[in-house]
């Protein structure tokens, strides 16, 4: 299976992990992942915060360098980048003059047929060879599979198995031997953009969902998102200080959780880049161990640690 494939700006960078493991999974699965020539920013948060045109031609450029290259489809693993390329495409589909308009901005031929696909639609449907090709069942792991807002909303653009209750991780997980939980907080925001905007919001948000997962006996939170596991993982101390019980709650990418069961090396899926260490719980999965890795200093008070209500 060939599909286009859209990393966007975070899994070039802060989320490089994601990138790295989604990359050691897809040979195994028999995916051939085809990098978009001369891809740009989607836009994320800020573009359709300031100019609702910029937002749309922004994918749509992407999207017609990738009908351009022979693609049907493409993949953004990115919660927010499948978003941006999906609503693109949703809205332009609705709306002939927004597209004629798009198109004489992108300055190249476009027809808006290319679907984007989100990380869970894939593994979903990769799902029965990804159960056929697991070397390491993660059997006795207890997996709280977190969405977020982007994965599955929009209804109309994300168009995911349910907006409210979606399973599609959840069948990911149980293919890889580990066991789903059910819980409140999976579809909850856990702040989005405003990390450092609005830090104690997104300390507040985070340790509901945390304070959930953990409540509920999860060994580790998947995630689908970069922004995602960014406030979840970065920010778990700050939220530990705000909640009645310690955290250690590995937050992993869900693609890391499938090369695990696939037996892929636990650097190559860069597991040692998180804030909260996996090691107890690769112990548990007799994983190979980390390698032990340098404590990250102790930022200031003030800069950090926020009073939260």
């Amino acid at each position: 299976m060939k599909i286009g494939y859209f990393p966007g700006c975070s899994l070039e960078a802060t989320a490089r992990e994601y990138d790295e493991s989604l990359t050691a999974i897809a040979g195994p699965l028999g995916v051939e992942l085809e990098e978009i020539d001369d891809w740009a920013c989607c836009g994320s948060t800020p573009a359709h915060q300031t100019n609702h045109l910029l937002s749309v031609a922004l994918p749509a450029r992407t999207l017609a360098l990738a009908e351009e290259q022979g693609f049907d489809r493409v993949l953004a693993p990115c919660a927010a980048c499948f978003s941006r390329l999906a609503t693109a495409r949703h809205e332009m589909s609705r709306d002939a003059a927004l597209l004629a308009e798009v198109k004489e901005i992108i300055d190249r031929p476009f027809e808006n047929s290319v679907k984007v696909v989100s990380v869970a639609e894939l593994l979903l449907e990769l799902a029965p060879t990804i159960k056929a090709n697991v070397k390491k069942p993660l059997k006795g792991t207890k997996v709280a599979c977190y969405y977020g807002c982007l994965l599955v909303r929009p209804p109309d653009v994300a168009k995911a198995d349910d907006a409210e209750a979606p399973s599609s991780l959840e069948t990911v997980v149980e293919a890889l031997g580990a066991t789903p939980l059910a819980w409140n907080r999976k579809v909850d925001c856990c702040g989005g953009g405003l990390s450092l905007s609005r830090t104690r919001s997104v300390v507040r948000l985070g340790r509901a969902i945390l304070e959930d997962a953990r409540d509920v006996g999860a060994d580790a939170v998947a995630v689908g998102c970069p922004m995602c596991h960014s406030n979840l993982d970065m920010r778990q101390a700050a939220i530990a200080q705000r909640s009645s019980k310690p955290f250690t709650l590995p937050i992993l990418f869900i693609t890391q959780l499938v090369g695990l069961a696939l037996g892929v090396e636990t650097q190559t899926l860069g597991l040692d880049r998180h804030f909260v260490s996996s090691a107890e719980l690769l112990a548990r999965m007799s994983a190979p161990a980390l390698p032990a890795a340098p404590k990250p200093e102790t930022a200031k008070p003030e800069a950090t640690q926020q009073e939260v209500p």
